[in-house]
C-alpha cells in the first residue's frame, strides 16, 4: 500500500506569500509592503536609538564643589511646600541656595515659607504680586527667581516634587562642569493604585527614555523643569524666554530645544539624581497638563518635529495595519511574524528604562499603552493647540 502525505500547512503559507511578492499589482502587495516599511522604521527607532537607554552611567570623576541656585516657582502651593520643600533644603551639599518664588498665592504659602526661612538659612523668598489686569505664566516667575540667583548654575524642580536622595545636587552638580551648559535629568511620578497613574508613569518613563537617547545620539531635543540644570549666562546670552513667552509652557522643553549644543549637554542617570512629584489624580487634571505640554511642540525645531512624528506615524500605522490585514490570506502568516519581533525588541528596550529610572509595574502593561497612548496623545495636541488661550500652569 501506497501512503501519501498532504503538503506541509507551513509550505503552502510560504508559498503563498511568495507568490504575493511576485504579484506587484495586488493590492495586498502593496499593504504588506506598507507594513514591512512601518515595522523597519520601527526597529531601526528601538535598535539604533532606545535600546541606548541600557548603557550605564559614565563614573565621574569627582570635582570640587561648585555654587548651586535652585530656583522653585510655587502658585497656591501652601501643602506641597510645608511637605516636600525641607526634603530640598536638607540637601547634603556645602554651598547652594534655595530660591522660591511665590507667584501670586492666595493660600497660606506666604505664611509656610516664613516658617521653613526661620529654620533654613539658605532659603530665599522673592514674591511676584497679584495683578488682576496682568496674567502671566510660569515663565515671569522662573525669570524672576533667575534674576535672583547668585550662581552660575541653577538646578530647577517643581513645588510638587522632591529629591528621592539628601545627594540630588551633589550628583546633578558633578556635571556642572566647563565642557557642559545643560543637564537633563530624570522626574518621576509617585506610584499609585489604579490605570491612570500606571498609565502617567509608562507615559513619563517613554518620554525619558526618548529624550536621554536622544541625547545620547547628539540630537537633544528636550528636557523637563522637573529635573533640570542650565548656566544662568546660557539664560541671559540666549534671552532666556523672550522668543516664545506668548506660550503658557515651553520653559523647560523649548528653551532646551533652542539652546542645547551637541557636547554641551548630558543627562544624569543616577537613581540619586531623580526627582518625584505628585501624580495627577483623574484624567481631567492629566489630560489638562498634558495639553499644556503639547502646546508648546509647534516651536520645535523641524527635524525633531519630523523624527517624533515619523516614530508616533509608523508605530500608530504598524499597529491598525497588522490588526486589519490579519484577516486576509496569506497576510496573516507575516503580520504575527512581524508584531512578536517588534515585540520582543520593544520590551527589552521598556524593561531596561522602567528598571534605570527605578519605576515598577508599567513594563507589563507596556504593549497596550504603547498601543493607546498615540490616539490619546493625538487628541490632546489637538485640544492643546484649540485652547491654546485657556491654558494656565496652574
Amino acid at each position: 500500500m501506497v501512503c501519501t502525505f498532504a503538503p506541509n500547512t507551513l509550505t503552502i503559507m510560504l508559498e503563498q506569500v511568495t507568490a504575493l511578492f511576485k504579484d506587484i499589482y495586488s493590492w495586498k502587495f502593496w499593504l504588506l509592503c506598507s507594513l514591512i516599511l512601518a515595522w523597519t522604521v520601527q526597529m531601526c527607532y528601538y535598535i539604533i536609538v532606545f535600546v541606548r537607554i541600557r548603557k550605564r552611567p559614565t563614573v565621574k570623576q569627582y570635582q570640587s564643589p561648585v555654587p548651586v541656585s535652585v530656583i522653585i516657582c510655587a502658585r497656591n502651593e501652601a501643602a506641597n511646600l510645608r511637605e516636600k520643600l525641607p526634603a530640598v533644603l536638607e540637601q547634603d551639599y556645602p554651598d547652594f541656595e534655595v530660591i522660591v518664588v511665590n507667584d501670586c498665592s492666595t493660600d497660606d504659602s506666604a505664611l509656610v515659607l516664613a516658617e521653613l526661612k526661620q529654620k533654613y538659612p539658605k532659603l530665599y523668598v522673592t514674591e511676584v504680586p497679584y495683578d488682576r489686569k496682568f496674567s502671566h505664566g510660569k515663565k515671569l516667575a522662573l525669570t524672576v527667581g533667575i534674576k535672583a540667583a547668585k550662581s552660575e548654575w541653577l538646578l530647577l524642580t517643581d513645588a510638587d516634587c522632591m529629591p528621592v536622595s539628601k545627594w540630588w545636587i551633589k550628583t546633578m552638580s558633578q556635571n556642572f562642569t566647563d565642557q557642559n551648559d545643560i543637564v537633563l535629568g530624570y522626574g518621576g511620578y509617585d506610584q499609585r493604585k489604579g490605570f491612570l497613574n500606571r498609565l502617567i508613569r509608562y507615559d513619563t518613563v517613554f518620554i525619558a527614555m526618548q529624550y536621554f537617547t536622544y541625547t545620547e545620539i547628539g540630537m537633544p531635543y528636550m528636557g523637563v523643569g522637573r529635573n533640570l540644570a542650565y548656566r544662568k549666562s546660557l539664560f541671559e546670552r540666549t534671552r532666556g524666554f523672550s522668543s516664545h513667552s506668548y506660550l503658557m509652557s515651553g520653559d523647560d522643553d523649548i528653551f532646551v530645544n533652542q539652546n542645547a549644543q551637541k557636547g554641551r549637554i548630558v543627562c544624569e542617570s543616577n537613581p540619586a539624581s531623580f526627582t518625584i512629584c505628585e501624580s495627577k489624580e483623574n484624567f481631567s487634571q492629566w489630560n489638562k497638563q498634558k495639553q499644556r505640554h503639547f502646546s508648546a511642540s509647534e516651536r520645535y525645531k523641524t527635524k525633531h518635529k519630523a523624527v517624533l512624528a515619523l516614530e508616533t506615524l509608523s508605530r500608530t500605522y504598524f499597529y491598525a495595519a497588522s490588526i486589519a490585514l490579519s484577516f486576509f490570506e496569506p497576510i496573516f502568516f507575516v503580520t504575527p511574524i512581524l508584531f512578536l519581533l517588534r515585540y520582543f525588541v520593544y520590551l527589552y528596550a521598556i524593561c531596561k528604562a522602567s528598571s534605570k529610572f527605578n519605576t515598577k509595574g508599567v513594563a507589563a502593561p507596556g504593549i497596550l499603552f504603547d498601543i493607546i497612548l498615540p490616539y490619546i496623545n493625538a487628541l490632546q495636541l489637538i485640544l492643546g493647540k484649540i485652547r491654546k488661550d485657556r491654558l494656565t500652569w496652574k
